[in-house]
């Protein structure tokens, strides 16, 4: 194939547009996917100029007509998916005790069934299409392992991609289809910004932390789709050297 097909959720800010501007110097063609078309708009204005087939497809993740509209434009536009980087999220904050249930309904309702509706659709379209097979890369989190203060609906939710990894990996090796995850400490974003000026720790103290250019997650899932589909990075970690995860808590 001369170029492969990307589709990126949460592609409007952060993470998915550092990933978005990555693919496109390695003339991917990308399906651009979020809930707000202006920041889909100003992604795809930031990539590199000539680049191959670009598209923005406003989506809401937590809606499986949503979703599956999504990828029947997919299927009618490119005719095929060779990665999906299944990336939007939230991240809600609050003691378990004072956690809203409305907040807890919002995290999963993106985090778990919003990866799911993603990943059943490049799971299905990955299979039927010739030549069969693709690549789905999974957003995890540090905090699935090292869960921090005041997070049981992030960190839950997070535990709950890390199953669905592994449960995609092992059904998808009849059909070619490699899925990983990638699992990211203090990048530089907007959400990140708060854990620079202070991230809760296990003794209840608060901590500047290390920073890293979120410009390395854009190489590390470019490396992570380098690899031809009889090779898998099944998880990595791409963090801030000197960010306290190993010996956190």
């Amino acid at each position: 194939m001369e170029y492969k097909t990307a589709l990126i959720t949460g592609a409007g800010s952060g993470i998915g547009r550092t990933v978005a501007i990555a693919l496109a110097e390695k003339n991917y063609h990308l399906v651009l996917a979020g809930r707000n078309n202006e920041s889909l708009q100003e992604t795809a204005s930031l990539l590199t100029p000539g680049a191959n087939k670009v598209s923005c497809i406003v989506t809401d993740v937590t809606d499986s007509k949503s979703v599956d509209a999504l990828f029947d434009t997919i299927a009618k536009d490119y005719g095929r998916l060779d990665l999906l980087f299944n990336n939007a999220g939230i991240g809600i904050g609050a003691p378990i005790e004072d956690l809203p249930v409305d907040d807890w309904s919002r995290v999963i309702a993106t985090n778990v069934n919003g990866v799911f509706y993603c990943l059943q659709g490049a799971f299905r379209m990955m299979k039927q299409q010739q030549p069969m097979g693709g690549r789905i890369i999974n957003n995890g989190s540090i905090s699935a392992d090292r869960p921090r203060p005041n997070s049981i609906a992030y960190t839950a939710s997070k535990h709950a991609v890390t199953g669905m990894t592994k449960s995609t990996s092992l059904e998808g090796r009849q059909y070619n289809i490699a899925c990983g995850q990638i699992d990211i400490g203090n990048a530089q974003t907007a959400m990140g910004k708060a854990v620079s000026r202070g991230a809760p720790q296990a003794d209840g103290s608060l901590k500047n932390e290390a920073m890293m250019d979120v410009k390395h997650v854009g190489d590390a899932i470019v490396y992570m789709d380098s690899l031809p589909l009889e090779a898998n990075v099944q998880f990595m970690t791409v963090m801030a050297t000197k960010m306290p995860y190993i010996g956190r808590g």
